[in-house]
Order: structure tokens, then C-alpha cells, then sequence
């Protein structure tokens, strides 16, 4: 008998100090005994789902109501709703456009940042080198939360097939998202200066003139609104690229292209993803697990507090289109 079939579920397992619920299931059935085995390459919650038999997804997918068969496995049931929303979360442009992630214990987060203005080059004997300077951001970043309540009686949801509900959390999570990447691109133009300027119709000549103000980083992806994305698809110098079956839009040069609705239509980003930008995050999405393991839906809520610092300013350059 492999160890994940004995497993004690309680709702207490969510409510571990710096633990989260799959960290508490890893931890009483670690995922490295199961190398080799049929088992392998499935983490601990999914193993539970296969205890119970039940299927998220595919011909055979259950119900709601499937979780709710046994008391333990009803504690499954909130684990089923935060990865539906962090899945709609992930597919937005967020994972394309920050550098780093960074964890907090507090509502204020203070970095750091980096001066280093003095050139790179050889050095004489004799003579002091260079200095590149780490130092304490001078002001905190105020996190911000952002969140949804989502009303859906389990007698309403009780018959639905699981991937049918997760398409909506999924949709729920996409929204939550974009509402955050507002607060991402604001980050990224404030106080941000333009170093290309088109007057009037946009051309090919500024996006390749923005490309050419990066000198210390690298352009890795430009930001467009869905207005300015539709004239560069139709821009001669794409017409060949735009025909090809390819699952990301690129740029001549390699960069890749993002639609981003959060950006005016006067405004074009380039940004090298590596350094630009900073997400902060105050521990995970939060549910009301409790109400959701006793089959209280009426009222789901779903929160996730973040915000974001520029990196290193260089990092981004602004495109901006005049009449």
C-alpha cells in the first residue's frame, strides 16, 4: 500500500503557519518515494484525486458533488478552486513580463536597488576599480489587495461536470489578473520619459528606433495595446511572419510582441523581461476554505494581495504616439 492511500485530510492542514495545504500533503507523503512508479510525476494533491477517484477532467470527469462523497475528501475541494483561479491567473501577461517574484510576511516591502553608472572597462595598476552599489530602496512599496466574491450555491454547482466550473474560476482568475497587470503597467511608465516619439500614424522606423535606445539591456518583449497590435500585424515587415502557424508573435528582430490591453493607445513599452520588473506578493490566493470544505458556496471569496516595483529604469523604454 503506497502511504498517499493513508493520508490524514482535515481542514486544519489549510491553516498551517507558512505552510500551504499542498506543503502540508507533501510533507506527509513526499513525492520522491514514488520515483519510478506509475505514480510518478504526480504531486501529492493529485494523488489524492486518484484515491478517491476523482477526475477533474477528460471522458470520466466527475461532478462537483464527487467531492464531497467522504468528509476527507470534501478537504480536496478548496486545493480543486485555487488552482483553477492561479491557472486563469498564469495565463495572463503577468508571467511574460515579471523578472522576479518576491514573498512578504508584511503589507510594506522595502528592496533594493542598484546604482551602477561607472563603466565597465580595464582597469590600471594602482588605481581604485570601479564601484557598483546594492543599497536599501528609500521607500516601501504599500501592497495592494485585490479580490472577488463569487456567489454560487452548491445546490446550483452540485451537478456541473468539475471542468466546466473550472472554466469559470479560470475566467474569474484571467479578470483577477488583468486587474493586477493594471498596477504593473502603471509601475513600468510612471515617471517614465519617452525615448521614441511618433507623430501621427506609427511605423515601422519608431518600433525599430525603440529598439535601438536599449544599450545596456536587451528589448525581449514590446507591450502594445490591442489597437496598435492590429497596424503592426499589418505592417509589410510582418505580413510574412503573421502568415507563419506559430503559437507567439515576434518582432524581425526577435522580440517578442504582447498584446496588452492595460496600455492607452498612445503609448507603446519595451522591456527587457529579465530586469525590468519586480512582482511582491503577500502569501497566496486566500479562500474561505472552512465554508467551501462544509459546502457553504453562497458567498466564495477569493483574494490575493500584490504589487510591483521597477527594477532598473533603463530596462524600459517608452514609445509614445502623438496626433
Amino acid at each position: 500500500m503506497y502511504s498517499y492511500e493513508t493520508v490524514k485530510l482535515e481542514k486544519g492542514l489549510y491553516h498551517l503557519t507558512n505552510k500551504s495545504f499542498l506543503q502540508a500533503l507533501e510533507e506527509a507523503d513526499p513525492s520522491a518515494q514514488y520515483a519510478g512508479s506509475p505514480l510518478a510525476g504526480l504531486d501529492a494533491y493529485e494523488r489524492q484525486l486518484k484515491r478517491f477517484d476523482i477526475h477533474v477532467s477528460g471522458v470520466n470527469c466527475d461532478k462537483v458533488e464527487k467531492f464531497f462523497t467522504t468528509t476527507e475528501s470534501a478537504v480536496l475541494f478548496p486545493e480543486f478552486i485555487r488552482r483553477a483561479i492561479l491557472q486563469g491567473m498564469e495565463e495572463t501577461i503577468l508571467p511574460e513580463i515579471t523578472a522576479v517574484i518576491s514573498r512578504t510576511t508584511s503589507s510594506n516591502y522595502l528592496g533594493c536597488e542598484l546604482t551602477d553608472t561607472a563603466a565597465y572597462s580595464t582597469t590600471n595598476a594602482g588605481t581604485a576599480l570601479p564601484i557598483s552599489t546594492i543599497m536599501e530602496d528609500s521607500a516601501p512599496v504599500t501592497l495592494k489587495k485585490y479580490g472577488r466574491n463569487i456567489q454560487a450555491s452548491y445546490e446550483a454547482v452540485r451537478q456541473q461536470r468539475l471542468d466546466v466550473f473550472a472554466v469559470m474560476l479560470r475566467r474569474i482568475g484571467c479578470r483577477l489578473a488583468d486587474s493586477i497587470s493594471q498596477n504593473a503597467i502603471t509601475v513600468l511608465k510612471t515617471s517614465l520619459s519617452e525615448s521614441v516619439t511618433a507623430a501621427g500614424d506609427l511605423e515601422y522606423s519608431h518600433i525599430t528606433e525603440l529598439y535601438g535606445n536599449f544599450t545596456s539591456f536587451r528589448m525581449k518583449a514590446m507591450l502594445a495595446s490591442p489597437a496598435n497590435m492590429a497596424k503592426i500585424l499589418t505592417m509589410n515587415q510582418m505580413l510574412e511572419i503573421s502568415s507563419q502557424d506559430v503559437k507567439e508573435i515576434r518582432l524581425p528582430f526577435g522580440t517578442k510582441l504582447i498584446n496588452c490591453p492595460q496600455l492607452d493607445d498612445n503609448s507603446i513599452l519595451g522591456i527587457d523581461t529579465d530586469f525590468a520588473l519586480e512582482q511582491i506578493q503577500y502569501g497566496d490566493v486566500i479562500l474561505e476554505t472552512d465554508k467551501l470544505i462544509e459546502r457553504q458556496l453562497d458567498s466564495i471569496t477569493v483574494s490575493a494581495t500584490v504589487s510591483f516595483r521597477r527594477l532598473m529604469t533603463d530596462a524600459v523604454k517608452l514609445l509614445k504616439i502623438t496626433a
